[in-house]
């Protein structure tokens, strides 16, 4: 899979996300829901990754 092909299943993900929660709601639950929408499109998925620089 290429890296377009990648950030189009993760931005069309993000659309169909907020189409169906709508506005408003903590950032945790859209991150919760989106990661649960990747998973179903078969990415691996990480969240809240610590970054050591």
């Amino acid at each position: 899979m290429t890296e377009n092909e990648i950030s189009s299943k993760i931005i069309g993900a993000s659309i169909e996300v907020h189409k169906q929660l709508g506005p408003g709601l903590l950032e945790s639950t859209y991150e919760i829901c989106l990661g649960y929408e990747l998973k179903l499109m078969g990415l691996e998925v990480k969240q809240q990754v610590p970054l050591h620089y």
